[in-house]
């Protein structure tokens, strides 16, 4: 239960000035005098031998904001799964309101007023917004379903959080991402939970979904709720949170306050080594033309899309969501019809209309969507990395010669430095950073010379962006031709050596290396 103490001084105080962010500190302290609302300590689990946490352990304060980060395999999400009742712990102790608890399932974890937020949101998509939020207690106890009420206190709900243009009687399967995501934080308001775990709540956001989010949160904060934030972008969480538990390799390593620890502290907190900058340095050796593309036309994202990439180049696509960036990159490989346009390579025209056909011409692309178009998670990692390549070491009668798969294999993942137990692990059982790398040796064991990554270091941690970044450069050093479409200013400035800006389909840009700066990017992003 909420302390009314904290209640009656957010009402007099705080709830006036939420944008304050000295405001939102000394309400920090506030919290800070009152007990813990979660305490999970030395909590241990393993999965068939393999250690996911070896000492995990967080305490949050009442009305606080506190993140957890962690490189991906840290055990942060599998700390959060134990929370959620998801999964059971080894050993170790987990306290609520001070009271020792056993969470044994979901639903004990819900009675007991822990709502998680996942990445992958828990929603049916045929319901309306008001059927999906009171979900649970639609058929409680086999009475009718007083429809009017429930609209009316759906209704009443997003209201009051600032999101009256999300209808009770919407279809949630007719709503953006965004809106979606609100539906699924009213759902767990639904439940009168004290504690909201959010789970990379911004990765398909745009920055004005952000902003909107952001602002809601806040309000769930000031009226008490604590609130555990898992994200990436160590500015989101500089932004909102007070204080920052971090994990590494399954344990723990401490907890600070935002106000006393810089970025690049942080950023050695999480990976345990110092990184002298976010982005690694390359020569450029840019070579000759691979990939030309002549006014590509396809559906209304793409319009007269005309533009070359050079062998050892990384060139990158920015504008906002909406832009026409994704868009284009299917056009290019074949998996959305083009109208318009041709593509060659090497000034040879290449007939694309299919995936196969651009895997083919040496064009290949990695998907925004890694756990959903880049990676096959249940199958594996041997399998995903030969997907494209299999005629490479088919013999007679299309036998599998298992000495030439093996080579190919062992020749991405050491280019790739990809940590496995073993060819035959599922690649679902990888850390978010080491998925995508295997997403991107598919690639290269097809043997495509021009590599389209789209959003490649969504979804991983800052280390393995590292790792990602230093990947991009050997490949381009090596003279593959690189297009990189990032929804991260900072990304695109230190890692492009030329940009193109769209806007409504079109580009509207074509910045140097000189001329890529935050200023330009977000006027000509914006047609200002």
């Amino acid at each position: 239960m909420k302390c009314m103490y904290t209640n009656t001084l957010l009402s007099k105080t705080a709830v006036q000035d939420k944008g304050n962010t000295s405001a939102r500190r000394k309400l920090g302290e506030l919290f800070a005098m009152e007990e813990y609302a979660v305490e999970m300590q030395h909590i241990k689990k393993s999965y068939s031998g393999i250690k996911a946490l070896t000492d995990g352990n967080i305490q949050v304060r009442k009305g606080e904001f506190h993140a957890l980060m962690g490189e991906n395999g840290a055990g942060k999400s599998t700390l959060m799964r134990i929370l959620a009742g998801a999964t059971q712990k080894d050993s170790g102790e987990i306290k609520l309101d001070g009271n020792v608890v056993e969470i044994k399932n979901a639903k004990t974890s819900i009675d007991l007023g822990v709502s998680t937020i996942y990445q992958e949101l828990m929603l049916v998509p045929d319901l309306t917004v008001a059927e999906n939020i009171f979900i649970d207690s639609l058929s409680k106890g086999g009475r009718l379903v007083h429809w009017k009420k429930l609209r009316q206190d759906t209704q009443k709900m997003l209201d009051e959080i600032g999101f009256e243009h999300i209808k009770a009687t919407d279809e949630v399967g007719s709503l953006t991402v965004a809106s979606q995501q609100i539906v699924e934080i009213c759902k767990a308001l639904s439940r009168n939970c004290n504690v909201l775990v959010l789970d990379e709540p911004t990765s398909v956001l745009s920055s004005k979904e952000v902003r909107n989010l952001f602002k809601m949160l806040e309000h769930l904060r000031l009226k008490g709720y604590s609130i555990i934030y898992i994200s990436h972008r160590i500015e989101e969480v500089f932004e909102l949170c007070d204080r920052i538990t971090v994990m590494r390799d399954g344990g723990y390593v401490g907890t600070v306050n935002v106000s006393d620890i810089d970025k690049h502290q942080l950023v050695s907190m999480m990976i345990g080594r110092d990184l002298s900058g976010y982005f690694p340095e390359r020569n450029v050796n840019i070579g000759d033309v691979i990939l030309r593309v002549e006014n590509i036309n396809a559906g209304r994202m793409v319009k007269n899309v005309s533009f070359e990439v050079h062998a050892g180049e990384v060139l990158g696509i920015n504008g906002l969501v909406g832009a026409g960036r994704t868009e284009t990159l299917r056009a290019i490989f074949g998996e959305d019809r083009k109208t318009d346009g041709k593509v060659l390579i090497d000034g040879i025209e290449k007939r694309i209309s299919s995936p196969r056909h651009s895997v083919k011409a040496g064009v290949g692309y990695l998907s925004e969507d890694r756990k959903g178009q880049g990676v096959l998670l249940e199958l594996p990692i041997r399998f995903n990395l030969t997907l494209c390549c299999m005629k490479k070491f088919r013999g007679f009668m299309w036998a599998l010669i298992k000495k030439r798969e093996n080579s190919i294999i062992k020749r991405v993942v050491e280019d790739l430095n990809i940590k496995l137990a073993s060819y035959e692990q599922d690649v679902s059982n990888l850390s978010g950073g080491n998925q995508q790398k295997v997403a991107i040796g598919k690639l290269l064991g097809a043997d495509c010379k021009v590599l389209m990554l789209d959003e490649p270091t969504r979804g991983v941690d800052v280390g393995a962006k590292y790792e990602v970044y230093s990947i991009i450069n050997d490949l381009a050093a090596q003279g593959y031709a690189i297009i990189m479409v990032s929804s991260e200013m900072p990304e695109i400035i230190g890692m492009c050596d030329r940009v193109l800006v769209m806007l409504n389909g079109e580009i509207k840009a074509e910045l140097g290396k000189d001329q890529i700066n935050e200023e330009n990017l977000i006027q000509h992003s914006m047609g200002l």
